[in-house]
């Protein structure tokens, strides 16, 4: 069979996170099988408009505001598809509509105030106004989402038919399970792209206020972005200094490390469609502490893999932290449990069935909505 995504970054884009290593894993997984699969993304400085990568036809053309034009002629060029996946990221590609085969959308968080995050008013109201807009265009086409936050942001929207497919990740879980005693010095590590609906400046809140209330802590955050400028100038501000380390994107047997050694791994986003940094901790046996939002309050399990906070504010992170640090026995139970969760979030266990429900899609069968695995 003939698979088409479209997605506008795709793995080797600069802006390229956690969304692209998904699709990649997921596109990989159906060549794997013997299908013919094709990446359209959009092209951008250095590099070819197509090459193959892991067995995957990348087709780069366009931009924003030209890259559905330049689709569609170059699809109308092709040997016809068996099923397009049309990929959300706040611009919909809108391929029920001229793709003539079978189609399913595929959207990893319903954006909302992250428009808020990259521009001002009155840009952020209308790619507001636009995403809602899409959704209600796209009610009767069938979605897949990694978590039932983003299933019910969907079914608000008049979306009817969402099956849930949890993302994996490449991660192995440790074989056993390393000692590890909550003592102080207290390790952070913060995974993430830096870039503003990350909220990095909130983990490094959280750490001033620990701080504040004598706890001693350091904190690792490894990624790259547009705020890492302003990320310094916070450290230098709440006199964060010699607490910090900014080990910017590594290799990732080096990322491994950094959270194997963490005892806890802060995630403050505005929105997440799932979290893959928090199961990549749990595989190390380090749990996550989380803000309650879309897909993190899925990705960790308060009271069970890790802890939700009960306000997105850096005090309230700062509070189940420090109730933690009294209770070494419960953080031992959360490490255990997260590890053992991460074992069934490999990609052995989701590509098999993620790839069955895409070629049921492929060959016309109706979308029944289910939560894969």
């Amino acid at each position: 069979m003939r698979f088409l995504m479209l997605n506008w970054r795709d793995p080797k884009n600069p802006l390229a996170g956690g969304a692209e290593r998904v699709t990649q894993a997921y596109l990989a997984a159906l060549a794997q099988r013997g299908h013919e699969v094709y990446w359209f993304t959009y092209e951008f400085p250095g590099v070819p408009t197509t090459e193959i990568i892991d067995d995957i036809h990348i087709v780069r053309g366009g931009g924003k505001g030209t890259s559905i034009l330049k689709a569609i002629q170059w699809y109308r060029r092709q040997e016809p598809f068996d099923l397009v996946m049309d990929q959300h990221h706040g611009l919909a590609w809108y391929a029920p509509w001229w793709c003539r085969t079978n189609c399913v959308a595929y959207l990893h968080e319903v954006l909302g105030p992250i428009w808020d995050t990259f521009y001002s008013w009155p840009l952020g109201a209308i790619g507001r106004g636009q995403d809602r807009m899409a959704h209600w265009l796209y009610r009767r086409v069938p979605f897949w989402t990694a978590c039932e936050s983003t299933r019910d942001d969907l079914h608000r929207r008049g979306v009817h038919n969402v099956t849930i497919i949890r993302y994996g990740v490449h991660t192995r879980a440790l074989p056993e399970l390393d000692v590890k005693p909550l003592t102080p010095p207290l390790r952070l590590a913060v995974v993430v792209r830096l870039a503003p609906n990350k909220r990095v400046e909130h983990c490094l809140r959280t750490l001033a206020e620990l701080r504040r209330r004598r706890v001693a802590a350091s904190m690792t955050i490894v990624g790259g972005g547009e705020c890492e400028a302003a990320l310094k100038r916070e450290v230098a501000e709440l006199q964060l200094g010699d607490a910090v380390r900014f080990a910017g994107r590594l290799p990732e047997t080096e990322k491994d490390a950094v959270l194997r050694d963490a005892h806890l791994l802060l995630h403050t986003s505005l929105r997440e469609g799932w979290g893959l940094n928090v199961i990549e901790a749990n595989a190390h046996g380090t749990p996550a502490v989380v803000y309650p939002v879309a897909g993190l309050r899925e990705s960790t399990l308060h009271d069970q893999t890790g802890l939700v906070a009960d306000k997105e504010t850096p005090a309230a992170l700062a509070d189940q932290i420090i109730r933690l640090l009294s209770d070494d026995a419960r953080y031992q139970r959360y490490r255990h449990a997260a590890w053992e969760r991460a074992k069934t979030m490999h990609w052995d266990h989701i590509l098999p069935v993620a790839c069955d429900w895409l070629e049921a899609r492929a060959r016309g069968e109706k979308a029944v909505p289910q939560v894969i695995p």
